[in-house]
């Protein structure tokens, strides 16, 4: 099951409530102000602070 792109207007980072980016494979969300990458499993985002992946500056730079 793929993520739906529309839920990127009503879901936010539960972190600080900003936008999250989807990645162009699709497989994860992106909150680039607290640095988090999210991932989606069976096409539900797991937006857990615990479970996400902190990036570093040039992990960061290379997702646009």
């Amino acid at each position: 099951m793929a993520f739906d792109k529309k839920l990127l207007d009503v879901i936010a980072c539960p972190v600080c409530k900003g936008k999250l980016i989807l990645l162009t494979d699709g497989q994860a969300l992106v909150c680039r102000f607290d640095r988090l990458q999210f991932s989606i499993q069976d096409g539900i985002p797991v937006l857990i602070e615990e479970k996400a992946k902190q990036l570093s500056l040039d992990d960061l730079e290379s997702i646009r």
